[in-house]
């Protein structure tokens, strides 16, 4: 399957200045696809060097106890009977099984540089965590991290983009040049791409599930990889966790996040899984959760908005789950209410709005949205080129009550509602609609400063 990620691995082999490569991410989101079955392949075919620290013991333990990299390129270059030179790509996965190969990077990148590594892994900032603060260790044994000695990447779970591209090439291609070209689909076009919107909401970004989509149209198949690997998540907490509590409380905590959204405020609210417990007490989980790339954090703005965006203060802000799929297999909804006729009365609008969630944090946006007075709201605010974007999902038409508060104290260059009506500019009241198909779209724009109407 085609990964919208490749082209940032191209572009870092290309580079001159280019240093040891991190690629971060929650486990299962298609990391060791990526790097091996597509950019190895297709880039360093015959000439790259795959370790698995969770099945290569002897390296694993050899690395272990070194951090030079040249004992290190020694011992590999001699257990795989191949030479190691500027041509090989040396690809060290699930390095959460021994994370001082990441601090060895740092002798990579200033003794061996020219030499490509990529190290990847799932738990990786997890581990490094509890390295970095082991207690009764003396300064000598604690982990280093490679600061300014490597080049990171994450990998997110597929975006909607990525889901067409894979599913359907030809309406990908008739939904892109349409966006490009800002005009709306014909009413055909824009049924089927809506079609397959529902469909990307039920099934999600996990490489598995897509696949098996794909493979054979088996929504059910889909939903059953997605049990397997939620339970994967939560067993990952009892792993990695440093306490019985902590584990608990971060089970807990991923467990119930459609129902921390599904309330009025959608606000965090610990009282919802504890009772009377507080914020405070699942700061850990939080930080846990975000780190594991499995929840993403939104922060609360009020009122006036000053740039660069930071929260109000850290008792308010909604947490999503990292991939659509997952979130619709914790709703408990039906899985025919997203294909059936049905479901724009049975779906609510906080589907969509972790949707647009996942895609802006997959473009490595930052996560903000807008309370003012009598409930007014919208659901994110994006900074972009040092403008301001306020943007209002919403499941059907809606009313644009919250965006003429918003404008009482805020100039912003242009409001996007997000819903399944077709695009539309108004320029009168510097509204831009976009349908759902389009968003991923606008959320790369939007990253890179480009966004136009």
């Amino acid at each position: 399957m085609e990964r919208n990620a490749l082209q940032t691995l191209i572009e870092w082999k290309n580079n001159k200045r280019r240093k040891p490569l991190i690629v971060w991410g929650a486990r299962q989101v298609g990391k060791t696809y990526l790097v091996k079955d597509l950019f190895a392949e297709s880039y360093y075919k015959g000439s790259y060097i795959y370790v698995d620290c969770k099945k290569e013991d002897e390296i694993r333990a050899f690395c272990a106890d070194t951090a030079n990299a040249e004992k290190i390129i020694e011992y590999i270059s001699l257990f795989f009977g191949k030479q190691i030179d500027e041509n090989t790509l040396l690809i060290f996965d699930e390095v959460q099984e021994c994370p001082n190969i990441v601090s060895a990077l740092k002798y990579f990148c200033q003794d061996f540089r020219q030499i490509p590594v990529i190290a990847t892994g799932s738990m990786v900032r997890i581990k490094i965590q509890r390295e970095t603060h082991k207690r009764g260790a003396g300064d000598n044994e604690k982990f280093l991290f490679p600061v300014g000695k490597i080049n990171q990447m994450t990998v997110y779970p597929m975006t909607f983009d990525e889901f067409l591209m894979n599913s359907n090439r030809m309406l990908y291609n008739k939904v892109k040049v349409a966006y490009e070209k800002k005009k709306p689909l014909e009413n055909g076009f824009h049924e089927m791409a809506m079609e397959q919107i529902y469909r990307y909401l039920l099934v999600g970004g996990m490489p598995e599930a897509v696949e098996a989509y794909i493979d054979g149209d088996n929504l059910l198949e889909s939903r059953e990889i997605l049990k397997v690997l939620y339970d994967n998540y939560l067993s990952d907490m009892e792993l990695y966790q440093a306490s019985q509590e902590a584990m608990l409380r971060s089970r807990a905590l991923y467990q119930n996040i459609y129902k921390e959204l599904n309330k009025e405020s959608k606000n965090f609210s610990p009282g919802l899984i504890e009772e009377k417990s507080r914020t405070r007490d699942y700061a850990t989980s939080i930080q846990w959760l975000t780190m594991a790339h499995v929840i993403n954090q939104s922060y609360q703005l009020k009122e006036h908005i000053t740039m660069p965006l930071m929260q109000d203060n850290d008792s308010n802000f909604r947490l999503f789950l990292g991939d659509i799929g997952m979130f619709s297999y914790q709703s408990g909804i039906n899985a025919a209410s997203f294909v059936s006729s049905e479901r724009e009365n049975t779906l609510s609008g906080i589907f969509f709005e972790n949707f647009v969630a996942n895609e802006l944090i997959a473009k490595e946006h930052k996560l903000f949205y807008w309370r003012g007075k009598s409930s007014a709201e919208l659901e994110f605010i994006i900074e972009s080129d040092n403008k301001l974007y306020p943007i209002d999902v919403k499941k059907g038409r809606g009313t644009l009550n919250s965006l003429q508060k918003f404008s009482n104290h805020n100039k912003f260059e242009y409001a996007i509602k997000v819903s399944k009506n077709n695009y539309g500019y108004d320029a009168e009241q510097k509204l831009l609609t976009l349908p759902f198909y389009f968003f991923p779209f606008a959320a790369k724009d939007l990253a890179e400063g480009k966004m136009t109407v």
